[in-house]
């Protein structure tokens, strides 16, 4: 298929993009380069452009010949979201409806789309099923939730054949060590403890250690970044215009602060110095996916351990210390 990947240059996107090529696809990345970086994506294949150049995406569309979206470019800062929202809305949602718009006039009726577990807020059960009520509680969960709504109405009236994809915790690095994790700011758990094993962080924050779990910290479901992609064609493979999926992307396996911490000594062989701090508002105690509903429909179900994914994020930072560099 000639496939188009939007934020193809951003971290789950450029592992998509690998996965795409590698199983025989005509991949094109189109990518404002904000957040992505250039030396992730294939230099033949790369298109900068943003989500509101409507014309752009429609010549790209037309010229390539392109029959299914997948669509990462998104701004995924919790935080900032909260700080900045009119940035959130403004790409999240104000330039996905343009993205889906170009998709309209060019006749595209396939999309992947980059959702996030985000979109249920704090859970009313664990592990958290597709039916879970989706009560976001900060705008980032908020946009990824209006484009799923959006999307559906999409397909109600236009055809549209969709997957929304309800990431939890994207984790480690392509296996062959090319592309990794290269984010600025840096926020995820694993990367931040791997700097304090290179030496770039003098130590790591334990954000709360009384919640009520085994050893008082957060409970996060990780999930391999290859995982994710082999999804993301997995969907791709099922969609059909006017058919939907909304499938959650977790292990099912929910792994502690500490924990993670443990095995990331463990692989390095380095001791991670430890800060144990207060309670972040808004962290729910665990976040864990029920996978079984995208082992049905796409015959998908996460592989790699998370001692790989672990292997595989400390083989990325610790050749590529400044990242992509660019």
């Amino acid at each position: 298929m000639n496939i188009l990947v939007t934020g193809g240059a951003g971290y789950v996107g450029s592992h998509a993009v690998k996965c795409l090529t590698a199983n025989g696809h005509n991949v094109w990345v189109y990518d404002n380069l904000v957040y992505g970086h250039k030396a992730a994506a294939p230099a033949d294949r790369l298109v900068v452009g943003d989500l509101h150049e409507s014309e752009k995406l429609v010549k790209l569309f037309k010229e390539h010949d392109i029959e299914a979206v997948m669509h990462f470019a998104a701004y995924a800062f919790v935080g900032e979201s909260v700080t900045d929202p009119a940035k959130y809305y403004q790409n999240n949602v104000v330039g996905t409806l343009s993205l889906l718009d170009a998709m309209r006039e060019c006749g595209v009726k396939k999309i992947v789309f980059s959702s996030t577990c985000a979109t249920y807020g704090v859970p009313q059960q664990v592990p958290i099923p597709e039916d879970h009520p989706q009560s976001p509680i900060n705008p980032y969960g908020y946009t990824k939730l209006v484009i799923e709504r959006a999307m559906e109405d999409y397909r109600h009236a236009y055809d549209l054949g969709y997957a929304a994809l309800r990431y939890f915790n994207a984790s480690g690095a392509s296996a062959d060590g090319s592309i990794g994790e290269d984010h600025t700011p840096e926020t995820h758990l694993i990367p931040l403890v791997l700097d304090v094993a290179l030496g770039k962080r003098e130590s790591i924050t334990v954000f709360g250690t009384d919640y009520p779990t085994p050893d008082g910290s957060c409970i996060r479901d990780y999930i391999h970044v290859d995982d994710l992609a082999d999804a993301h064609l997995a969907a791709l493979k099922q969609l059909e215009p006017g058919k939907s999926l909304k499938l959650n992307l977790g292990t099912g396996r929910g792994m502690s602060v500490k924990e993670v911490i443990g095995i990331c000594e463990d692989v390095t062989g380095k001791r991670i110095a430890t800060v144990l701090g207060e309670r972040r508002e808004g962290d729910p105690p665990e976040l864990v996916a029920n996978p079984q509903t995208a082992e049905d429909a796409i015959g998908w179900k996460a592989k790699r351990s998370m001692r790989e994914t672990i292997e595989s994020a400390w083989a990325w930072h610790s050749s590529h210390p400044d990242g992509f560099a660019d």
